[in-house]
């Protein structure tokens, strides 16, 4: 069960990045706040669009979101003072993908 601390952060890294990853695949960007497992899902969908790219900076970008994925997973299932760890390496991953996509 992810604590109210780490579902702040975690809405703050969705608030964060969905828009931008939405625009990455063409998609509009959410009106709303994602539920953790939606936004992991953008982040999984950006992940196979830029993976089959033959663009190497976009496969880079790709392989930045899977890690961040799997720590935005790991957060959600994580023991309370493991999450914060797990949210910060995923926004680090965030950030360098989209920084690498655009």
């Amino acid at each position: 069960m992810i604590t109210s601390t780490a579902a702040t952060t975690f809405a703050a890294l969705e608030a964060s990045f969905a828009a931008d990853l939405a625009a990455i695949i063409g998609s509009d960007q959410p009106q709303r706040s994602l539920a953790p497992a939606r936004f992991i899902g953008l982040v999984k969908e950006v992940r196979d669009v830029l993976g089959v790219s033959g663009h190497r900076p976009w496969q880079e970008a790709s392989k930045d979101l899977a890690i961040a994925a799997e720590h935005l997973t790991d957060a959600i299932t994580a023991p309370a003072g493991d999450q914060a760890g797990a949210l910060a390496w995923a926004r680090t991953h965030l950030r360098d993908a989209i920084t690498a996509a655009i």
